[in-house]
């Protein structure tokens, strides 16, 4: 009688980067960790060479906290590997509805006059002015389809990479994260169609043509358009 050929649950193919471990999604963790445990040591480098990265991929399972840290433990015992990431198609549910949150444009159709405040989490696109005295916060990015004459401040939790965009900007103040930018370094007259952005090598916020948007935000092409077009 033909013995049936025991299935892999962990494949491991070595990339110019380093080593990506695959995973089975459909048997138990359990019988996964016994598995990573066997293969494991059978990969690891001689004495005296450098540390390997490791991309863990895990196709459509999902790991909770402590089972990623068990499976990180048992790759990277004795300094051999280090695990740069985990891969997976899916996401908790809760992780899920905040990315959701987090990423979603949010449109608003007014104006934000002195003394108000538009609060909102994720990117905001204002389709309106922004008075002196008004104020734009967000977590995410702003854009302003109209007079941005108020304040704006994006990525509020401190995310760096936001930006601030608008068909006329001559703000009071313009935020984004830490960093602030105030009237005097904007011509007299205002400027159209400008966007800003923290500029990593000067540390600072610049201000630039809304055409470069696309290089400092290789996702917005599309945003883009529509503000150009009104």
């Amino acid at each position: 009688m033909k013995l049936e050929q025991k299935k892999q649950l962990i494949t491991i193919k070595g990339t110019e980067e380093g080593l990506t471990i695959f995973m089975d999604d459909l048997c138990s963790f359990d019988e996964l960790v016994v598995e990573l445990e066997e293969k494991i040591t059978t990969v690891k480098p001689k004495q005296g060479e450098p540390v390997i990265s490791v991309k863990v991929q895990l196709g459509n399972r999902y790991l909770s906290h402590e089972h990623t840290e068990e499976i990180r433990n048992i790759i990277e015992k004795g300094d051999y590997f280090t695990v740069e990431m985990f891969d997976s198609a899916v996401i908790h549910k809760e992780e899920m509805e905040k990315w959701q949150e987090n990423q979603d444009i949010k449109v608003y159709r007014r104006v934000v006059r002195s003394g108000q405040v538009l609060q909102v989490k994720g990117d905001v696109l204002l389709i309106g002015d922004v008075n002196p005295g008004g104020k734009v916060v967000s977590t995410g990015d702003v854009y302003v389809l109209g007079r941005l004459n108020g304040v704006a401040h994006a990525g509020v939790k401190g995310n760096k990479h936001a930006i601030i965009a608008a068909s006329y900007m001559k703000p009071t103040q313009l935020r984004i994260a830490n960093y602030i930018s105030r009237a005097p370094d904007y011509e007299s007259d205002g400027v159209y169609m400008e966007c800003g952005f923290i500029d990593s090598e000067q540390d600072k916020i610049m201000i630039d043509r809304l055409q470069q948007l696309t290089r400092q935000r290789r996702d917005l092409k599309e945003l883009e358009r529509r503000m150009q077009n009104g």
